[in-house]
């Protein structure tokens, strides 16, 4: 199956209250206040609304069902990437990490692409306002718990 048909591209949006909505959007933008979210698996009419102020962060993944054994390794050892190295802190004790070309703690976000290249996740915008601490990658992977799309 061609996710990315027709142009729509294959999201898990984890929201800051714990819900996790997956589906496609065509107008997601890093500066924009809001994208459309059209459920996956569902005939909607009318896509959601989805406000990135009530966003933990945007996965944009290879597929929507991910691989639930899978650990992500946030070592570095086997990234391939470019950008700065960094690890990032949620404040719900989630811990990624991953390169990002425009991390800007006064933006509303910034993307990052997982340090680990068996990850589901291809891209993740990262809202910073769901962010406890961002630092560089010290060489040491991070003992808490990886992220997941999916």
């Amino acid at each position: 199956m061609n996710m990315m048909q027709g142009g729509a591209q294959p999201v898990v949006a984890r929201l800051l209250d714990g819900r996790t909505l997956k589906g496609t959007t065509r107008d997601f933008g890093p500066n924009k206040p809001k994208f459309h979210l059209f459920p996956w698996g569902e005939e909607a009419d009318k896509p959601l609304d989805i406000v990135i102020g009530a966003l933990k962060a945007v996965f944009f993944v290879k597929s929507y069902e991910g691989n639930s054994e899978h650990d992500e390794d946030n070592s570095f050892q086997t990234a391939k990437g470019q950008g700065r190295k960094l690890v990032v802190h949620f404040k719900d004790s989630e811990t990624i990490a991953g390169f990002t070309m425009g991390y800007n703690p006064s933006n509303q976000g910034f993307f990052l692409i997982p340090a680990d290249p068996e990850s589901n996740n291809a891209r993740i915008y990262v809202v910073n306002a769901a962010v406890n601490k961002v630092e560089p990658f010290s060489g040491v992977a991070p003992a808490d718990r990886a992220a997941s799309g999916s």
